[in-house]
């Protein structure tokens, strides 16, 4: 089978390397020194995704697509898929519902599976398995963060996915639900201290969520991205003076991004915990995610691109339905999460299983 992955950046480079032995990998990208750093384990393929005819025609000689684009660019490489007649799994954080393109996947006969990478998407899966458990949740939360182990002043952070990304996560208004009401927050509105481990952290509600907001119910469900204590006063405050403003990104990233591009192992750490009642009982289920870079890949290229590439390989086993399916379904079903949750301890990941007795909580 052919598999193409649309861009060789840090995440296509890991989902690459991870198919490289069950499949034909192809690795497309309009950077050549790119490409040139995956060609011992993908043929490339210097290829301008914005040219969306171009793509489509690309596409038609694959049998599978993952893409990996910055997300300003998913949803139209989705809707190159479905029109190539190509099943497709995509981890861009496109800011478009996917959802909106059933119908002509349906159509098509298409397979598309969105926001499968570690957050969105493991996130997704171990909150759809919480929701497939408790007879009855009350209260859903996830907390995600993947952080230098050694984080170096001003900024505290550094960048291992796309920088405009990264922007646009303090910009987009955190869709949470809040008293059984589907709500916007500032991002850096609302910030809070979360202890996970032995790690503390800065934390701030990020737009995460996107299609459990339609798939699980609860009167509390809300996503918190993490931080070095330090980073969010930063962001906050270029914020505030309008260096995240659209016209001023491409100036802001140039001053930015060499502050966040520095020598440190990474980490990466996930919390998704529900609250409601089991047999009666009120119980708290959670699962913990760590993960360490190695192998030559971040950690966050790691988790991104291993879970992406287990999902490929349900996909190519006909496992999916024709249909544009988010990744929570993968975690309600049985079979699809035992099998990721394999996939990605085979592979190093630490995940570990939490389930007791716990008080209400619906705030």
């Amino acid at each position: 089978m052919k598999v193409l992955v649309l861009g060789a950046g840090n995440i296509g480079k890991a989902v690459a390397w991870d198919l490289r032995d069950d499949f034909e990998v192809h690795i497309a990208d309009i950077s050549r020194e790119k490409l040139a750093e995956v060609s011992e384990f993908a043929v490339p393929l210097e290829l301008d995704a914005s040219n969306f005819e171009k793509l489509v025609n690309v596409m038609k000689g694959f049998d599978l697509i993952v893409g990996t684009l910055p997300g300003n660019m998913g949803y139209n490489a989705a809707r190159a898929a479905i029109e190539a007649g190509v099943d497709m799994v995509d981890v861009s954080f496109m800011p478009q519902n996917p959802l909106e393109l059933r119908d002509q996947a349906e159509n098509a006969g298409v397979t598309v599976i969105f926001d499968a990478g570690f957050a969105p998407g493991l996130s997704h899966v171990l909150m759809g398995r919480i929701w497939g458990e408790i007879d009855t949740l009350e209260a859903g939360r996830i907390y995600v963060g993947g952080l230098p182990k050694v984080p170096k002043s001003p900024l505290y952070y550094r960048i291992t996915w796309s920088p405009r990304d990264l922007i646009e996560e303090y910009v987009r208004p955190a869709r949470v639900i809040r008293g059984g009401e589907l709500t916007s927050m500032d991002p850096l509105g609302e910030t809070q201290k979360v202890t996970i481990g032995d790690f503390e952290f800065e934390a701030f509600p990020s737009d995460g969520l996107r299609s459990l907001l339609e798939s699980v119910r609860a009167e509390t469900l809300e996503e918190w991205t993490l931080r070095w204590p330090g980073h969010l006063e930063r962001m906050r405050v270029l914020k505030e003076l309008g260096f995240f403003k659209e016209e001023n990104v491409d100036f802001t990233l140039k001053v930015i991004t060499p502050l966040m591009t520095y020598e440190s192992p990474d980490f990466s750490i996930m919390r998704v915990e529900g609250l409601g009642l089991l047999n009666g009982e009120r119980t708290r289920m959670a699962y913990t995610v760590y993960d360490e870079e190695r192998g030559g890949f971040t950690s966050m290229s790691r988790l991104t691109g291993f879970t992406a590439a287990s999902v490929v390989r349900l996909v190519a086993e006909g496992s999916c339905i024709h249909d544009v399916i988010p990744p929570e379904i993968l975690g309600m079903r049985i079979d699809t999460f035992r099998r990721i949750i394999q996939d990605l301890r085979d592979r190093g990941v630490e995940i570990t299983e939490e389930t007791g007795n716990a008080p209400s909580d619906t705030g």
